[in-house]
């Protein structure tokens, strides 16, 4: 004990330097660091989701996308191109020189609908994911061996499977949260291994609806992802996607034939800027595939003071003072104008990015509020009373008549703002 105090004194005192010295030399790998020189936390590139406006929205005081060395969630309803979008991705990664790992659960994808999102397919590792495990160990084996950036896209995760439940039978019991904790031991075993690569992992994730006896719950919490709490640790972004029923929503080519739907993107977390915000634009799934970007960007704009409106007519307002006349209805041949174009992207940049890093304009224009009424709604002095009610409609068939009581019961509760 008296050796151990003596050399204990004679060591003297370490510096800082010092100590990460010694740790990453006992370690065998560099892990400490000084973050002022090398933070490893740090994102160094974003990968263009294809829609300028959501982009604009990931960070704050800047445009992002999917953020390298992270573990990213695009999830979404049925038909709301989650699919079209990852495969943007994979196109935009690829120009940015960066290798795609494409791991297929849904035997949904083949080389000509990636070469229509402008991918190059014969430089896509296509991997059929046959089990959770089998994905979780491949990426682990490419990040030991390999040295270059890579995008591995995960299409889906809902639909892999564990090897339980490969092995095991049909019934959900029999393999209740071996998914989950398989999961949460991968992500733990390869979170710092991606960023430290400079890899991303790109999980695609179906959006459940929640269903539950307590109403309440169901209002405020409308949908989850499959995949256990882990995951949604794990993930430094969330995207929802979810789709608009209106005839209005979808793309028509010359002919009146669909070829592309809109969807609406809602940030369900972002370690880079704030959740809750929203952006709306069309995916294309006809001849070609992916965001039709340019045409989002109207409803991005059309509030700002450099565009005034009068009747069907918009006039845009230049840097030079001149004035330019539009309609709604001949957007897309205008942005085809070079001069108009970087002038719209110069002010989608002052609404979406500056303003809302600023905190100026109305806080309402930038986050979901449809999301907002719902949870007034739920936590409402009105709604316990209105909750009893509207179970007895539920017990009675009227699942309709049940959301509606409760909804007029908010409407009339002066504690639950409009």
């Amino acid at each position: 004990m008296a050796r151990r105090n003596k050399d204990k004194d004679s060591a003297g005192k370490l510096s800082i330097a010092e100590m990460r010295k010694m740790i990453n030399k006992k370690n065998g790998q560099h892990v400490a660091h000084n973050l002022v020189e090398e933070n490893p936390t740090n994102v160094k590139d974003f990968i263009p989701t294809g829609s300028r406006w959501l982009d604009s929205i990931i960070c704050k005081g800047r445009r992002g996308g999917i953020p390298v060395g992270k573990i990213v969630e695009i999830a979404g309803l049925e038909a709301t191109g989650k699919s079209f979008m990852a495969a943007q991705v994979a196109a935009n990664a690829q120009q940015m020189g960066i290798d795609v790992v494409y791991f297929d659960s849904e035997s949904a994808i083949d080389s000509n609908f990636l070469a229509a999102a402008g991918c190059d397919p014969e430089n896509i590792l296509y991997i059929q994911a046959t089990s959770v495990e089998f994905v979780l160990e491949t990426i682990e084996d490419i990040l030991a061996h390999n040295s270059s950036r890579v995008l591995f896209i995960w299409d889906s995760l809902a639909l892999t499977p564990s090897n339980t439940d490969i092995e095991g039978d049909f019934n959900p019991l029999s393999s209740m949260a071996v998914k989950p904790r398989i999961l949460s031991k991968g992500m733990s075993k390869l979170t710092v291994p991606i960023a430290n690569s400079e890899a991303t992992l790109l999980v695609l994730n179906q959006l459940k609806t929640n269903i539950t006896s307590n109403l309440s719950e169901k209002f405020t919490t409308p949908y989850f992802t499959p995949g256990g709490k882990a995951m949604a640790y794990a993930y430094s972004l969330r995207i929802w996607l979810t789709g608009f029923k209106s005839k209005k929503s979808f793309v028509m080519n010359d002919k009146g034939f669909r070829v592309g739907s809109e969807v609406k993107a809602k940030i369900e977390k972002s370690r880079f800027g704030t959740a809750g915000r929203v952006c709306n634009f069309k995916i294309l799934w006809g001849d070609a595939v992916g965001v039709q970007d340019e045409e989002s960007w109207f409803d991005a704009v059309k509030g700002s003071k450099h565009i005034d409106q009068s009747g069907a007519w918009f006039t845009l307002t230049h840097e030079d003072g001149t004035t330019e006349k539009f309609q709604a209805g001949r957007w897309m041949e205008k942005m085809a104008n070079e001069k108009f174009k970087a002038r719209i992207a110069q002010i989608m940049d002052e609404e979406v990015i500056t303003k809302f890093s600023e905190m100026t304009g109305d806080a309402a224009d930038f986050y979901d509020t449809e999301e907002e009424e719902e949870t007034s709604l739920a936590q409402s002095s009105a709604f316990p009373s209105a909750l009893s009610s509207a179970k007895a409609k539920v017990r009675r068939g009227g699942m309709r008549a049940a959301a509606s009581l409760l909804k007029n019961s908010a409407n009339r509760n002066p504690d639950v703002e409009e």
